[in-house]
């Protein structure tokens, strides 16, 4: 199999690039809790922030954009002038990236790039804006770091996402959903059963599905003491209390999964 290989690299200093990477390498295993995820996380998004600077930019202003502190900013500015990374300047005069440096080394067959603009398609098709920006980004993201004698792959056209089964209309936005359950927080929803009968729920969001005909709610229910399936189109309004349920969403997930006998589909990756 053919790999698209990205070129990237901070200099001429392999070990500083090889330290770098390993930096900034996926680290799918770590849970997204984890504050070793979160630091990776933030020390990536610090790097294209500053790509996106033509000009000095002061810490202040980056601490701002990635919600942190100024002093947190200057640690991991240092930190990664010490891994390779090209960032001129100092405290109070502002930072800037070096614009022949490039990130870590990205390696995709073109089945994997097909894989994912296959799936971003799919994405634009669904009714939730903030995943749709999402896919779009991140496609962006990844043009923006092939070589140009490669983007033509991402360019040409050669698969096509049908529009499927029209859906229900939603009166709730499926972004804060996947808030809710992102955050494990308690929720509360008036909800329309198939009677035609409104109630009002207090629920720990567990999953959303995506299906062809509508959407879909995991939660455990704290009126019926029990996990219960909920069609998003009958949702009327939705509240997120920001109070943390008592269970991790994990636990949830496998104690659900008990419940219909099925077995983990999640993919590893």
């Amino acid at each position: 199999m053919s790999n698209v290989i990205c070129t990237m690299s901070p200099g001429n200093d392999s070990g500083s690039e090889n330290q770098l990477e390993l930096l900034l390498s996926p680290c799918s295993h770590i849970q997204e809790n984890n504050p070793v995820m979160s630091r990776t996380q933030r020390l990536f998004d610090l790097l294209q922030l500053l790509r996106c600077h033509k000009y000095p930019v002061a810490a202040a202003t980056l601490a701002d954009e990635l919600n942190v502190s100024v002093r947190t900013i200057y640690r991991d500015i240092a930190t990664l002038q010490s891994q390779g990374a090209e960032i001129e300047g100092e405290a109070g005069l502002g930072y800037l990236l070096k614009p022949n440096f490039m990130l870590p080394p990205l390696m995709f067959s073109y089945e994997e790039l097909e894989a994912l603009l296959l799936g971003a398609e799919w994405v634009t098709h669904q009714d939730d804006s903030a995943m749709t920006q999402a896919a779009r980004h991140a496609i962006a993201k990844i043009s923006a770091i092939l070589p140009d004698t490669l983007k033509w792959q991402l360019e040409r056209e050669t698969f096509r996402v049908g529009p499927g089964l029209e859906k229900p209309p939603l009166l709730v936005d499926l972004a804060l959903i996947r808030q809710a359950i992102r955050q494990e927080s308690i929720i509360e929803i008036e909800y329309v059963d198939q009677q035609g009968n409104l109630t009002i729920r207090r629920l720990w969001p567990v999953l959303l599905g995506f299906f062809e005909a509508c959407y879909m709610l995991v939660a455990w229910c704290e009126n019926r003491q029990a996990f219960r399936h909920f069609r998003v189109d009958r949702i009327r309004t939705f509240h997120d209390t920001t109070q943390r349920y008592p269970r991790r969403q994990r636990d949830l997930v496998k104690a659900w999964q008990a419940t219909q006998g099925v077995a983990d589909k999640q993919t590893r990756y």
